[in-house]
């Protein structure tokens, strides 16, 4: 996967997705094609249709952070789409060096997910593979530690293992929004040949991925609930957290945290038979 190309694309399919109401321009009667037009977009920016042509296409040319700024702008980029942009245009291959170990969650981070019961939490490397978890998260999803070391992947379980998807109730808007914050969450690993074969493995498993996945949706992460179909304690919700750990921050925290006057944790707690 080559950045440039990366970048062009992003932009086309950002640019695609916009209206020209959503800019103060009039619709017209003549785009036959969807979104905004190549020319409107650098009009918008104050850049050239050339230079931005070029952009697109992939071409090898340099752009300041002041005009990146100008199309984020101009394309109607949130925080998490913007910083997705810079990301792609100065990345430089550095970043990859943190995944080229082997990830193991530290003893310092698994005490704390292990304190964190009866609240589910879980430990994700920088590929998103899970590599840490504590019981209350395997007594939620019990098919978690059965899976192969490939699959043991945040977002291989949520496309690929029919179990998660019958677990997590409103699938769909879940595993787009997973997959939105693992584009923006991956952005410096674009291009590792592990993630490329992550992504590669998905897309022939999950039609629903193939089809998302071209369409560049970039997300940060935000708090908010998350409710589960479990088999045995019934319907549960709890409100997703993520922390990043300033001594590892090629890692993060996840931890499902029980809500006030909610007993969804006591009644999964209930299950402590998870063999």
């Amino acid at each position: 996967m080559d950045r440039r190309a990366e970048l062009g694309e992003f932009l086309r399919a950002r640019r695609e997705a916009l209206r020209p109401s959503d800019v103060g321009l009039p619709a017209g009667h003549r785009r036959r094609t969807p979104g905004l037009r190549r020319e409107e977009i650098a009009l918008l920016a104050g850049v050239s249709v050339t230079w931005y042509t070029w952009l697109e296409q992939g071409r090898r040319i340099n752009a300041s952070r002041d005009v990146l700024l100008a199309l984020a702008r101009a394309l109607r980029l949130d925080d998490a789409g913007r910083d997705h942009l810079l990301a792609l245009a100065h990345a430089d291959g550095r970043a990859s060096e943190v995944i080229n170990a082997v990830i193991e969650a530290p003893d310092a981070l698994q005490r704390l997910i292990m304190s964190m019961e009866p609240a589910p939490a879980y430990v994700l490397g920088p590929r998103w593979e899970i590599v840490s978890w504590n019981a209350a998260e395997e007594r939620l999803y019990a098919a978690l530690r059965d899976l192969e070391p490939s699959e043991r992947n945040l977002l291989w379980v949520m496309f690929c293992e029919p179990t998660a998807r019958h677990l997590i109730a409103d699938w769909e808007d879940r595993a787009r929004s997973t997959l939105a914050e693992f584009r923006a969450g991956t952005t410096m690993f674009f291009d590792d040949p592990l993630v490329i074969e992550l992504i590669d493995r998905i897309a022939t498993a999950s039609t629903e991925f193939a089809e998302w996945w071209p369409q560049h949706d970039v997300a940060g992460f935000q708090t908010r609930l998350r409710r589960y179909n479990h088999p045995r304690a019934g319907s549960l919700t709890f409100e997703y957290q993520q922390m990043i750990p300033s001594e590892w921050p090629h890692l993060r925290v996840i931890c499902q945290l029980p809500l006030p006057g909610d007993d969804s944790a006591q009644r999964l707690a209930a299950w402590r038979d998870i063999g």
